[in-house]
C-alpha cells in the first residue's frame, strides 16, 4: 500500500507560478514511475506529466509543455510539478499518481495503482 499526500495547491493568478509536491509512504518509491494528473469541472481526469524512476525520462501533457517541470526527489520520497505561466484552463484538481512497475511508463489513468487525495489550483485572470 501506498499513501500519497499533495501539497502546494491553492490560488494564482494567471501568468504566475506554483509548486506542487507529493510525498509517498514507503521504501521503494525509487522502484515507481510516477505522475502527475488533473480533472477539471465537468471533465474527465487527464494526464498531465509522469517521471520515471530514475528521472532521466519524463513526459508532458502538450498543453503544458514549456510551462511545467516534473522532478523527484528518491530520497525524499517525493515528486514535484513546477507550474510557471499559469493559464485559466490549469484550474483543476491535481493528483499524484503512483505506477507501481516502475519499468513501464505512466500516461493513462489505467496505469495508476496509487492516487492521491488531489490538491485543488485555481487561476484567477
Amino acid at each position: 500500500q501506498v499513501q500519497l499526500v499533495e501539497s502546494g495547491g491553492g490560488l494564482a493568478q494567471a501568468g504566475g507560478s506554483l509548486r506542487l509536491s507529493c510525498a509517498a509512504s514507503g521504501r521503494t518509491f525509487s522502484l515507481y514511475s510516477v505522475g502527475w494528473f488533473r480533472q477539471a469541472p465537468g471533465k474527465e481526469r487527464e494526464f498531465v506529466a509522469a517521471i520515471s524512476r530514475s528521472g532521466d525520462s519524463i513526459d508532458y501533457e502538450d498543453s503544458v509543455k514549456g510551462r511545467f517541470t516534473i522532478s523527484r526527489d528518491n530520497a525524499k520520497n517525493t515528486v514535484y510539478l513546477q507550474m510557471n505561466r499559469l493559464k485559466r484552463e490549469d484550474t483543476a484538481i491535481y493528483y499524484c499518481a503512483v505506477r507501481t512497475a516502475g519499468w513501464r511508463a505512466l500516461t493513462t489513468r489505467d496505469d495508476v495503482d496509487y492516487w492521491g487525495q488531489g490538491t485543488q489550483v485555481t487561476v484567477s485572470s
